[in-house]
């Protein structure tokens, strides 16, 4: 018989005082209490701030422990200075909290209040349960959830599709590199698609099918290693009478970056297992458009592969020919990203795309410049950049647009052996900018975004 918890929510009050106003569904707890849960939560403390929470033990016969959480004020919405909309981040950031402290009470099964917004919650609920230990003896229980009483019950269900979309991208990414090859990888995403094989196809493209593409950019990013390389192309036809032209989503896919011959030190190179990071987020979010149903047409690129160090890997100063014909000299064997990304940038424009978005881990100077606050965004289309935004201060992912000045295109077109550089003149001056100007090289589509998510690829302390 699984142990059911249940999490609550209470808002701020908008005076200045520690007074709480209880969401609806825990209006109804508290008067099937007999007002019981208002008054410990009067004597427990001062008034919830957001984020904090509360447990409260044998109140309830249906829930051994119940979880009280701060939204927050209700009022807020969207931020102008933040960038999102506050009420929905705060509701995330805390239903997972409290369903993270239920989840080490050893309960099975949680309730979860949906706060007015069952999508917000939901996503909170999947994202703040997710841990990766399949690899570990002991394990964190596995806790399963469901809305609480009577919120909108397709919300919930949308939210949970969302949250699960994000955590198999966190599950790829997290996976240590000798268990997500290439190849494993790409099994893994078509066994998640295989449910919607009816309106999803996958190709899973071998070493062979890149050579005939003169994919000689990220051919030569592979060669390094053992592992063989895989291009694997997903299609969702969402408007199968609809001959609309398709969004075209292109993810950097390097299972690991040792930095290949210009090797990358050792502190903190385990994380570089997260280097597919775009690969993983957008082919789950083709998994995610598939479970949703959407009503739109999805093409999605993942080139995959390792950079390693080699008898046969790229050294300082080699110069490769692209698919588009251009020659690059490779200075950096650590800026690979952007030679895979090249190639695929190449293919993707044969689909006559409506737009092109790419997602990628590509520098560590975008960390540096806007750390895990933001995504950096470059793009030669206002109305993409405009669509990004939206969707950023919906979901709380928040964007920020950066430059793409013909200043940076100068720095990787000025090269002594080849049409490009694979780094900018000035080495790690304007990096994430000079890699953004390199991948423009390869596009002709009038909409394109380069999303550049090296600082957002790990939980640091000041996002949850």
């Amino acid at each position: 018989i699984p142990v059911t918890g249940l999490v609550l929510g209470v808002y701020e009050s908008e005076r200045e005082d520690d007074s709480l106003h209880l969401t609806e569904s825990a209006a109804g707890v508290d008067r099937v209490l007999s007002g019981k849960l208002t008054e410990l939560l009067k004597i427990s403390g001062p008034g919830l701030k957001k984020g904090k929470s509360r447990i409260f033990y044998g109140l309830h016969e249906d829930f051994p422990c119940i979880a009280v959480v701060g939204l927050g004020r209700n009022s807020l919405g969207v931020c102008g200075t933040e960038y999102w909309d506050t009420c929905k981040e705060n509701i995330r950031a805390a239903i997972a909290g409290g369903c993270r402290v239920l989840q080490n009470h050893v309960l099975t099964h949680i309730e979860v209040d949906g706060c007015n917004d069952s999508q917000s919650a939901a996503e909170g609920a999947v994202l703040g349960l997710f841990t990766y230990d399949d690899l570990k003896t002991k394990k964190k229980t596995r806790v399963t959830t469901q809305l609480h009483g009577s919120g909108c019950v397709s919300g919930w269900e949308k939210g949970v599709l969302y949250g699960e979309g994000q955590n198999l991208a966190r599950y790829l990414m997290e996976a240590p590199a000798n268990h997500v090859t290439p190849s494993v990888f790409a099994d893994t995403i078509t066994n998640r698609l295989a449910p919607y094989a009816d309106h999803v196809t996958v190709h899973k493209r071998s070493q062979e099918w890149i050579e005939e593409q003169q994919m000689g950019a990220f051919l030569s990013v592979s060669k390094g290693s053992e592992e063989p390389p895989v291009f694997l192309e997903l299609h969702y036809n969402g408007c199968p009478d609809n001959a609309q032209c398709p969004l075209l989503l292109v993810g950097k896919g390097i299972t690991f970056d040792s930095g290949g011959i210009s090797l990358k030190p050792p502190s903190g190179m385990d994380a570089m297992r997260a280097d597919m990071g775009g690969a993983a987020t957008v082919c789950s979010a083709i998994v995610t458009a598939a479970a949703l149903n959407l009503p739109i047409n999805i093409i999605g690129l993942a080139p995959l592969c390792e950079n390693m160090p080699s008898g046969k890997a790229n050294k300082p100063g080699d110069v490769v020919t692209a698919k588009n014909g251009k020659t690059i000299q490779v200075d950096n064997t650590d800026a690979e990203g952007r030679l895979i990304l090249a190639d695929a940038l190449c293919y993707a424009h044969s689909f006559n795309p409506r737009a092109i978005v790419n997602a990628a881990t590509l520098t560590g100077a975008m960390d540096v410049a806007l750390g895990s606050a933001a995504t950096g965004v470059f793009t030669n289309s206002d109305w993409l950049w405009e669509q990004l935004h939206k969707a950023s201060v919906v979901t709380g992912d928040r964007v920020w647009r950066m430059p793409l000045f013909q200043h940076y295109t100068r720095q990787v077109t000025d090269c002594q052996l080849a049409d490009l550089n694979n780094v900018g003149k000035y080495s790690r001056s304007g990096g994430a900018c000079t890699a953004a100007a390199f991948l423009r090289e390869f596009v002709t589509a009038p909409h394109w975004a380069h999303l550049d998510i090296a600082g957002v690829m790990t939980n640091k302390d000041e996002v949850r």
